[in-house]
């Protein structure tokens, strides 16, 4: 296995650059390689999921991964390609980012005993204890500044300016790749093609200091066909945490693409094999109207970060909101188990039995989000973008009935892909 490796990853278009020498290295047998996670945020997005993917096609090929979560460079900030220095995080924040990343990333890595068991780590572990003389000692004699300078993503900032932290944090990332080459054999280092200056600092550090020889690896940083950013939707970042982005959500992310996305990002996101993806596309091709490649990408994606169930749930609510499936034909609690996702309108008996007619909905609380203006409802009508329980809504001043889908619920549908639960309670 360890010879497909790499034949894999480029037949995915996973691979951005390696260093000369890997893949001969990695034929040798096992080899030991990390990824880092700067803890900035709960969750971790779509945008960190092709690196995460790539670390489970290298322990399938029988390699051991070891995963670094940031908990002291996330303290720094990398300025890699960033136009403005990122605002710290206080310490408090950093430990529970850590422990949420920590608990995402045990759901895509192996972790039971065996010879290339995963491992996650914290880098706050080795990087706090040491005190600063002896961190310039032990980092800073070796690396100097001119090379540093060198990098790309410091050039970058140097008309802008950048902190004396952040121009640290190459170093810092230096000495985690040093520090792991020698504690636990790690001889490969995996990023996204931002972190290429980095990664080959920590190379240069270990020469430096070992005389020996250790590897790059990185992953090409995900576009859309557009050259729009990838991992946000016209609601922002797509988290792998189901409270911050809901399955159904997602899903929906995934089903989305176009045919050119879609072929290209089921090979980055998925485990199927180039057999079956080329048969897939060659069953897409001839009626892309079915969006069969979309619908494969999204299954597979969502069954991975959330579950079977999630899917299935998803995939029954985009049925019901998408007109595939009579909302009547639901009993009440797969009704709320299928739309328990999409945002949610209580109101209370007398304030329901106040509206008469559609637009009097406007100016209710907590619905504001849906139409901000009478004449926005109105216009949106209009243009048939309104729904009541699937039932096109053809007038503002259309009465409200009172038929409830058991006795308590309206399903309110603004354009193609707004829809709110009302619910009398």
């Amino acid at each position: 296995m360890h010879n497909d490796f790499i034949t894999n990853l480029r037949w995915r278009g996973m691979i951005h650059d390696m260093t000369p020498g890997l893949e001969k290295a990695l034929n040798k047998g096992m080899m030991t390689a990390y990824l880092g996670f700067d803890p900035t945020a709960t969750s971790l997005h779509v945008g960190n999921l092709a690196a995460i993917m790539l670390l489970q096609h290298f322990q399938q090929a029988g390699h051991k991964p070891i995963a670094v979560v940031g908990g002291a460079t996330g303290m720094v900030g990398d300025p890699s390609f960033k136009a403005a220095e990122r605002k710290f995080l206080d310490q408090a924040t950093l430990l529970h980012n850590q422990a949420c990343i920590h608990k995402q990333l045990t759901k895509f890595l192996d972790f039971t005993p065996k010879a290339n068991t995963a491992e996650l780590v914290n880098n706050i572990d080795w990087l706090q204890p040491i005190g600063m003389l002896d961190f310039l000692r032990e980092a800073g004699k070796h690396i100097t500044v001119n090379y540093m300078l060198a990098k790309d993503s410091v050039k970058r900032r140097l008309d802008s300016g950048i902190s004396f932290t952040e121009f640290s944090y190459q170093l810092l990332q230096g000495y985690d790749f040093y520090h792991l080459y020698t504690t636990k054999g790690v001889h490969l280092q995996i990023g996204g093609a931002d972190q290429w200056g980095n990664l080959t600092t920590g190379i240069e550090l270990i020469r430096r200091k070992t005389g020996k020889e250790a590897f790059a690896l990185t992953i090409p940083l995900i576009t859309r066909a557009d050259g729009s950013k990838f991992s946000k939707s016209e609601q922002g970042n797509i988290w792998l945490d189901p409270t911050l982005t809901s399955p159904y959500e997602f899903y929906q992310f995934w089903l989305n693409f176009s045919d050119e996305d879609a072929q290209r990002l089921i090979k980055v996101f998925t485990h199927l094999s180039k057999e079956t993806i080329e048969a897939l596309i060659e069953e897409h091709d001839p009626a892309p109207h079915k969006r069969l490649l979309q619908k494969a990408l999204a299954k597979e994606v969502t069954i991975l970060v959330h579950s079977t169930e999630a899917y299935q749930q998803a995939q029954r609510a985009a049925e019901l909101l998408f007109g595939r499936q009579s909302i009547t034909s639901l009993n009440e609690q797969d009704l709320t188990l299928v739309l328990q996702n999409i945002p949610k309108i209580p109101l209370s008996q007398s304030q329901f039995e106040k509206l008469q007619y559609v637009i009097d909905l406007v100016g209710l609380t907590d619905v504001d989000t849906m139409f901000t203006t009478k004449a926005a409802m109105r216009r949106t009508i209009q243009e048939g973008g309104m729904s009541i329980n699937g039932e096109k809504i053809t007038d503002p001043q259309q009465a409200i009935t009172t038929n409830l889908l058991h006795g308590k619920y309206l399903l309110i549908q603004r354009g193609r892909k707004q829809h709110y639960l009302m619910e009398v309670i």
